[in-house]
């Protein structure tokens, strides 16, 4: 058999992110919801292979857009799992150094970033993410609002921080007060992976 997808572990356990991430909707989140995009991108690895082995054809541009969907969320979920971290042990706080330096220059401060940061995430439409990226050209990082998995990415830009929005991500300590939980978010931020990200951004 080809290589799969895999569900990542997490870097921390279940209960770290309490009290802003509950245990039930973290092990919700990832065992469930995150499964379903590993196994939903690994079926359709399996459909691909059937086909080719045998020679028949199945509907490319469905599937396709399928498999852009599944991918998506996996990895989408990956890169959101590690840029958090427990409150006082690495998550929450100021970013710092370079990273600091970038969202100042960009947003004039990091309260305007937060505050345009957690718009985009509360204002998207249906189920979605909030992201920060990075523009090689332009030296600029820059907030994108991404709906379902793979809509209004910008391509190719890497990603240094990101929020998943769907109500699978909340709805359990939430209900539906989607911007109770995005203010949340910011206690549980692990600022030094998001600035390694942005080194590597740089680097590359």
């Amino acid at each position: 058999m080809e290589t799969m997808y895999t569900l990542p572990k997490l870097p921390y356990d279940y209960r770290s992110l309490a009290p802003y991430i509950s245990e039930d909707q973290l092990t919700l989140h990832h065992t469930k919801h995150h499964q379903a995009y590993v196994t939903g991108a690994n079926a359709l690895f399996e459909k691909f292979d059937k086909a080719r082995k045998e020679k028949t054809d199945f509907d490319v541009k469905a599937t396709a857009k399928e498999l852009s969907f599944h991918v998506g969320g996996n990895r989408l979920h990956a890169l959101f799992w590690k840029n958090m971290a427990p409150a006082g042990n690495g998550g929450g706080g100021l970013p710092k150094g370079d990273l600091a330096q970038a969202i100042d220059a960009e947003f004039g401060g990091f309260a305007r970033f937060r505050q345009e940061f957690s718009t985009a995430a509360t204002s998207v439409e249906g189920s979605g993410w909030a992201a920060l990226s990075y523009c090689n050209e332009t030296g600029r990082p820059l907030i994108m609002q991404i709906e379902k998995h793979n809509m209004n990415t910008f391509p190719g830009y890497p990603l240094l921080m990101v929020l998943d929005v769907w109500e699978h991500a909340y709805y359990l300590d939430y209900r539906n007060d989607r911007a109770k939980f995005v203010d949340a978010f910011w206690n549980i931020v692990n600022w030094d992976e998001v600035g390694k990200r942005l080194a590597g951004a740089v680097k590359k």
